[in-house]
């Protein structure tokens, strides 16, 4: 079960956000009965990129075979 200040993987791109697929964020606040989550993503260095709220099927918690990956953040 996910719980607050998990670290948890997007599961799918949200554009609108600038985050995608495989990012890693950090949930910040649980919506009710775990019907949706806040989950902050940051940069290496610690700069915030976007606070999204998410539906559970939109992420997962990290996994013992997970491995980190970087990308460089595109700015329009």
């Amino acid at each position: 079960m996910i719980i607050e200040h998990d670290c948890v993987v997007l599961t799918q791109d949200v554009p609108e956000e600038g985050v995608m697929a495989g990012d890693v964020g950090t949930v910040v606040h649980i919506h009710g009965d775990h019907a949706g989550y806040e989950v902050e993503f940051m940069t290496l260095t610690g700069h915030t990129l976007a606070v999204v709220s998410l539906l559970p099927g939109q992420v997962r918690p990290i996994a013992r075979r997970d491995v980190a990956h970087v990308r460089e953040l595109v700015t329009a």
